[in-house]
């Protein structure tokens, strides 16, 4: 059997399991949309997302090419649906049911298990990835970061779950920035993606053993990959525009961490003094011991136990009111252990070794903390972006520095052709993103160069310049299978012109600059000839 005859074969069996796999998951979410108690409207929009879904998958896969496959995501959509949403209201703009959401367009209760949202399929689907997802993915011993990173990653993977539906539609790709719930989660997202990889990402979003520490696995994953120089820089980066992220889009978090400022500083001061600093210690414990010795008192008198359940219910608000005694004294235990477990803490500051371990993570600690009194954090955010997109840069170049296959190649041409398609900005693509120009320029090069050598891309000029201003189109384009592009060149007058055709053969001419050294003798293309770029 001939290898084309072989693909064809492959391809008409996966057509033809795509179609049985479409019918089986629409009768799924049939059967489970049966026992949900929700408005028909809110059915039919469910139902319309998973078709969408399975219509736009396939151009997804093709631009993005490292994604999760379509039947996790569509199987994501139905647990998430049957396990972790009890009720979904759909509500108009400016109506009196969207009062309860102010000014924003949805809210997502994980506790209660419900969605309120306007009427937009993609504004749903967002709102199906944040109820599913946990809301720390980062161990406790990252202190700030471990939530201000996991917000930034789990905010960044809702965002891309609803890419397929949001800018495919089966037969374009599309991105309207301001459909984006953040340019910039949604770009550092991508950015990780691109490094690590889907899988990488995808294990460490749904992953349920915490015991794992995945910023460690993240950390040693891309020194394996980038080297530790570059690496170092990175996370540092990420911390830093997480935390300034968290601070943007929150403002309660910037007065709990300036709260927390305070204590920290002041903790410090006192360790300046070791005798003071013991003499603290030393007092906390005895009053730790004290209260230990009072919870354990209150368990085993009924009478007292009763008196703190008065005491503790007549301050609590109703919704979080103590139901019994029994879970009062349940309450009550688990204080006991984590009491017990801080005079632990307090036992090894005593030691001197880690008495200065502990100094250092204070003034760590410190060093996050002070990013909540900067000024102009969106200009604090611009900057930390920009210096994220050019190390970036140099990462990707390493594997395309790799790369020795035509296959791995065509994959990579893809992948850097998607990144220069990522909003920077609500105006601008990478590409077209000023203060990155230098950076793209440079890196489309190298891709050329080894694309030429590895006999991806046909070469159009023996001139590197003339080259990269012939083929840049191949990278700033939103043709699905970027192989299908033809182009042609174009002479008018004193004027060079490129016109960038699709596989339907729509062209789209472009004035070449008046720099470009046009030597027929270096051009292996005819003018007014349309040709492939690719071999």
């Amino acid at each position: 059997m001939s290898q084309e005859r072989r693909r064809n074969l492959q391809k008409k069996n996966e057509k033809l399991i795509g179609k049985i796999v479409k019918k089986d998951y629409n009768n799924e979410l049939e059967r489970v949309l049966e026992k949900k108690a929700y408005a028909e409207n809110v059915k039919s929009i469910l139902l319309s997302i998973l078709y969408k879904l399975e219509t736009s998958y396939r151009d997804y896969k093709q631009v993005k090419q490292d994604v999760v496959s379509k039947e996790e995501l569509i199987e994501s959509i139905i647990n998430c649906v049957k396990n972790n949403c009890d009720e979904i209201k759909l509500i108009k703009p400016n109506s009196k049911e969207s009062e309860i959401i102010g000014k924003r367009t949805f809210l997502v209760e994980k506790k209660k298990k419900r969605i309120i949202c306007y009427n937009i399929e993609r504004k749903v689907l967002y709102c199906l990835a944040k109820i599913s997802k946990r809301n720390k993915i980062i161990k406790d011993n990252y202190f700030i970061v471990n939530k201000t990173l996991s917000d930034l990653i789990n905010v960044g993977a809702c965002i891309n779950q609803v890419e397929p539906l949001r800018d495919f539609n089966g037969y374009s790709w599309t991105t309207i920035p301001r459909e984006i719930e953040s340019i910039e989660h949604n770009l550092i997202y991508q950015n990780l993606l691109l490094l690590v990889g889907n899988e990488f990402m995808n294990n460490w979003i749904n992953n349920n053993e915490f015991i794992i520490d995945y910023m460690e696995l993240f950390n040693n994953r891309l020194e394996k990959l980038y080297g530790k120089k570059e690496v170092s820089e990175l996370i540092e980066l990420l911390k830093e525009i997480s935390v300034y992220l968290e601070i943007k889009f929150d403002k309660k978090v910037e007065e709990k961490m300036l709260k927390q400022k305070k204590l920290v500083e002041k903790e410090l001061e006192q360790m300046e003094d070791n005798e003071a600093f013991v003499e603290k210690v030393t007092e906390e414990k005895i009053k730790i011991i004290n209260d230990i010795k009072i919870i354990d008192e209150t368990i085993n008198n009924k009478h007292l136990l009763e008196e703190e359940y008065e005491k503790r219910n007549e301050i609590l608000p109703l919704e979080e009111k103590i139901f019994s005694m029994r879970i009062l004294a349940k309450m009550m235990a688990d204080e006991r252990v984590k009491k017990l477990e801080k005079i632990e803490k307090l036992n090894e500051l005593l030691n001197p070794q880690k008495y200065v371990r502990y100094k250092k993570e204070l003034e760590e600690k410190e060093k996050y903390l002070s990013l909540a009194d900067e000024d102009n954090v969106d200009e604090k955010i611009e900057n930390l972006k920009l210096k994220i997109q050019k190390l970036f840069i140099k990462c990707f170049d390493k594997k395309i520095e790799k790369c020795d296959s035509k296959q791995e190649m065509l994959k990579l041409i893809y992948e850097f052709r998607y990144y220069l398609m990522l909003p920077y900005s609500y105006e601008n693509a990478i590409y077209e993103e000023k203060k990155l120009q230098k950076e793209v320029e440079s890196e489309t090069k190298k891709v050329l160069e080894k694309a030429h050598k590895l006999k991806v891309i046909e070469r159009f000029s023996k001139q590197e310049d003339v080259d990269y201003e012939l083929l840049k189109c191949l990278f700033q384009n939103r043709n699905i299978n970027i192989e299908d592009i033809e182009v042609k060149l174009i002479k008018e007058k004193e004027n060079y012109y490129i016109q960038v055709f699709d596989g339907n053969g729509i062209g789209e001419k472009k004035e070449l600059p008046n720099k470009v050294n046009m030597n027929k003798k270096d051009l292996a293309i005819r003018f007014n000839k349309k040709v492939k770029a690719f071999y």
